[in-house]
């Protein structure tokens, strides 16, 4: 569990704690015996891509992508080739739709996204093939509450982006008045028309971030 950036110091502290111990061994067996997304060495993939110093955004998701070939550890994010889920696909044509761009048929790597300063961070980590939530309350997350209250104590604004009732449960724990808070639906077919097409997240999360003199993102894929 190292991430060669500034979160290592986070995950030395969680190492030492019963609960990600627990986790572990869970994880381990789990790996062992059944097929478990993303692969060992892509979980923490959002980390390793954006560190924190540079976390500008997070968009938070629940669990990974649970069909083969999916999920590679960026929330809503699937590797370059890989059918575009139907999330994702509402996803961009919010974003088509707020800033009148063509985005990708075919390429769902958020990659692009993560590296600008975007932390790509599901809720519960991992996932069993074919079962979504499958991982859920085994210990995730704890972790990912703490990632989020590490965040919370930046005095560098972060904007929260919670899509979901999921999402939204981690909005107590975003006390600190600096930072920004975006909630809507989720992109999911599900509930996309209740609330999420229309939100104008994508060009809010520029705005603020012209306000506060720092770089927008180039959201076309």
């Amino acid at each position: 569990m190292i991430m060669h950036n500034d979160w290592d110091q986070l995950f030395d502290q969680e190492i030492q704690k019963d609960y990600l111990l627990n986790l572990r061994y869970f994880l381990a067996k789990e790996y062992k015996t059944k097929n478990i997304y993303p692969a060992k060495e892509n979980i923490f993939a959002a980390f390793k891509t954006t560190s924190l110093k540079d976390t500008k955004v997070v968009i938070l998701g629940q669990d990974p992508y649970h069909e083969p070939n999916q999920a590679h550890g960026l929330a809503f994010s699937v590797e370059q080739g890989v059918a575009l889920p139907r999330s994702l696909i509402n996803i961009y044509k919010e974003i088509s739709s707020e800033l009148n761009v063509t985005m990708s048929s075919t390429n769902g790597n958020l990659t692009k996204w993560a590296k600008q300063g975007i932390l790509l961070l599901n809720t519960v980590l991992t996932v069993r093939k074919g079962q979504a939530n499958s991982h859920k309350g085994k210990g995730w997350e704890t972790f990912t509450d703490d990632v989020i209250k590490k965040l919370n104590e930046r005095e560098v604004p972060v904007i929260f982006v919670l899509w979901g009732n999921n999402a939204k449960t981690k909005e107590a724990l975003i006390t600190n008045k600096r930072h920004y808070i975006l909630k809507s639906p989720h992109p999911s077919p599900l509930s996309a028309s209740y609330g999420f097409f229309g939100n104008g997240h994508f060009k809010k999360i520029n705005e603020i971030l012209i306000e506060e003199k720092k770089d927008p993102i180039d959201w076309t894929l």
